[in-house]
């Protein structure tokens, strides 16, 4: 019965739709004007993540590339720094070694008078300190370089591909105010 009374309505709403000259919606212009403008939407829509999606990956892979660098950079500077710091312990073994041959030299010597042994020795310590010196003074210049020319170089290139116009002139200019304060 409930079917009858549905079928009924539909009816009645067919005619009077007929009366009032009304069409079905799937009939009307403004419908597949609709359906034509969801699908470019759709289409542009994709399109456009695609893109976005695209320039994001290229952006990441640069950073991570960027970092990979510094981080390679940064490994490099500590074994460097870590080649410099063997070279320091050699020079003080070396000079240990100095210092006990020049000792071992004095007991042989002993029969000698004491103050040319003294000498000697004031000497020999002397010596040793100053190769202790000149080769820590020498391995730490050594880092100090490098470590600038590490630090320079990804300077450069970060300011290359970030900066440009006239922000890059007031960078340099500042930089070359401040170089020669951070040599000191």
């Amino acid at each position: 019965m409930a079917w009858a009374a549905t079928a009924f309505a539909a009816e009645v709403a067919a005619e009077h739709a007929a009366e009032h000259g009304a069409e079905p919606f799937y009939l009307e212009a403004e419908f597949w004007v609709f359906v034509a403008f969801v699908i470019f939407v759709l289409l542009v829509g994709r399109t456009a993540l695609r893109v976005v999606t695209a320039a994001l990956d290229d952006r990441a892979q640069r950073i991570k590339d960027q970092v990979d660098e510094a981080t390679r950079l940064a490994e490099e500077a500590q074994q460097l720094l870590a080649t410099y710091e063997r070279k320091q312990r050699d020079a003080t073994a070396e000079a240990e070694t100095v210092v006990e041959m020049a000792r071992r030299e004095a007991d042989r010597l002993s029969d000698q008078a004491a103050q040319d042994l003294e000498r000697s020795l004031k000497r020999r310590e002397q010596l040793a300190y100053d190769r202790i010196a000149q080769a820590e003074a020498s391995a730490v210049a050594e880092v100090r370089a490098r470590a600038t020319e590490i630090a320079l170089e990804a300077t450069r290139r970060l300011l290359v591909e970030r900066v440009s116009g006239a922000r890059a002139d007031e960078l340099i200019d500042a930089a070359i105010y401040e170089l020669p304060k951070r040599l000191n």
